[in-house]
């Protein structure tokens, strides 16, 4: 089969590689019809992880079933089903908790937790960007569509990634009717998070990026836009707020901020929404940060670490909840 075969920071080559196979009896094999490229593949494309050469990306899938294990008895041949990009058993103690995102079983490594179809440092398992896909403990993991699957592939594919992050992004930031809520990046999850508020009754929704098509179209679902390259963002939102800040808000950009000029700042989402929300207020942070960054530019950050402004945090008693895509997460409160 063919696969787009990852040979080093910003290469990649449509290959010829081994055909993806039934390997367990609770495997299924899927056609990949439909595949998206997500902002965490360009953070490998670009060499930023530790995503290792001949591999290759793709963790937000669909297609149809072409051959199943003995041990698989819901998903049948001729399926089309869409994948949630966590690869989880559903049954360790994180996925009977529902913690799939940090499945136990499907993660090789014993001081790691989580694993996804072509993401780095997250097991082995090859990704969707070829012609054919392995999807181990199909029953668990395939989300079987209905007969008009074919026709709307490009609505299902969104429940691979995009959607469910963004709604989960609202679900962390405990968003609830009559809210006024903020979100750092206009992206296709920060717009999916958007739209999550929207449809959870927040009354009014602040949208941060500075990409005009971006901001176009948060302002085309009924959001607030705010161009944080012609205004302080946290003034605005206060501005917007009474000065009081948004109930909460969501984190939708990750480790690669940046300002306006280009220079990365890998705490300034973060620390732009404790001051952006109000005192006890609830931030959910879906963007990607990694435990190391050589690539960076700033020490701390090559560390995974960050400059964040917890004093601020636990004085406003704000809550924040942190996770991979797919999951509920626990809980940490800054203030105790």
């Amino acid at each position: 089969m063919k696969a787009v075969v990852y040979e080093g920071p910003r290469q990649v080559s449509v290959k010829d590689v081994p055909d993806a196979r039934i390997e367990r009896p609770t495997d299924v094999l899927v056609r990949i019809t439909s595949t998206n490229i997500c902002g965490s593949d360009l953070h490998m494309y670009e060499g930023r992880t530790d995503f290792e050469p001949g591999r290759w990306f793709g963790h937000e899938n669909l297609g149809q079933v072409v051959e199943v294990g003995d041990g698989v008895d819901k998903v049948q041949v001729g399926d089309y089903v869409v994948l949630p990009f966590n690869i989880s058993c559903g049954h360790c103690k994180n996925c009977e908790r529902q913690l799939t995102n940090y499945c136990l079983t499907a993660q090789p490594e014993p001081k790691l937790a989580g694993a996804a179809y072509g993401f780095a440092d997250m097991g082995p398992w090859a990704g969707g960007h070829a012609e054919l896909l392995r999807v181990p403990w199909g029953d668990f993991n395939c989300l079987r569509l209905g007969e008009d699957a074919e026709e709307r592939q490009s609505d299902h594919v969104m429940l691979a990634d995009i959607f469910p992050t963004g709604y989960h992004a609202t679900e962390m930031a405990g968003v609830q009717p009559g809210d006024e809520t903020v979100i750092y990046g206009a992206g296709p999850v920060g717009l999916m998070a958007a739209l999550s508020a929207t449809l959870r009754g927040a009354s009014k929704v602040m949208i941060v990026d500075r990409h005009p098509d971006r901001l176009r179209l948060a302002e085309s679902i009924g959001a607030i836009a705010i161009d944080d390259s012609k205004v302080d963002p946290v003034q605005a939102v206060l501005e917007e707020t009474t000065g009081l800040g948004a109930d909460n808000g969501c984190e939708c950009v990750g480790y690669q901020a940046h300002e306006p000029d280009g220079q990365e700042q890998a705490n300034l989402t973060m620390n732009r929404l404790v001051g952006s929300v109000r005192f006890t207020g609830r931030i959910g942070n879906v963007g990607v940060f990694v435990p190391q960054d050589p690539g960076a530019g700033d020490e701390l950050a090559k560390q995974g670490q960050l400059a964040f402004d917890y004093g601020l945090c636990w004085f406003k008693a704000s809550t924040s909840a942190a996770a991979k895509r797919r999951s509920r997460s626990t809980t940490g409160n800054c203030a105790t």
